[in-house]
């Protein structure tokens, strides 16, 4: 996985991005993001290291499910379904972890951790097209 510091570079640079040139549902997203990773860090148990489930994590895993699937079911766009279906996907190594109690916990973690990266890349994705539409239809505008 990439170090921390990498990783809050690029929540910073993706919930900017979104800040400044998203729609509601791209800011939605990445605020879900940014609540996460704070609420994550706040409940993470070092001393537990991913030896075994790590529930407060898998609590804040929930509610951004939760955030990304509302998102999802309210957005006329369709890229908030392949969020939400990511964050299910991390829900998932959760689930693994449950059932599979030997799991090594470095695997456990990589799995917990691994989709936020797609996530942020669709979200910054997602934040480019849709200001590229906005510039589109108001050079229509003016056209006609």
């Amino acid at each position: 996985m990439l170090s921390p510091k990498i990783y809050y570079v690029i929540l910073l640079l993706v919930s900017l991005y979104a800040l400044l040139q998203g729609r509601s549902d791209e800011r939605v997203a990445a605020a879900t993001c940014n609540l996460a990773t704070f609420a994550t860090n706040a409940v993470y148990t070092p001393q537990g290291s991913y030896a075994g489930v790590e529930t407060g994590v898998l609590l804040v895993d929930l509610a951004a499910f939760a955030a990304f699937l509302f998102l999802a079911l309210r957005s006329g766009r369709f890229w908030p379904l392949w969020v939400a279906g990511l964050q299910l996907a991390t829900l998932g190594a959760h689930a693994v972890k449950a059932v599979e109690l030997d799991l090594m916990p470095e695997a456990y973690a990589a799995a917990a951790r691994f989709w936020v990266y797609p996530i942020f890349l669709i979200i910054a994705v997602s934040t480019y097209r849709g200001a590229r539409r906005r510039i589109v239809r108001d050079e229509n505008r003016v056209l006609n």
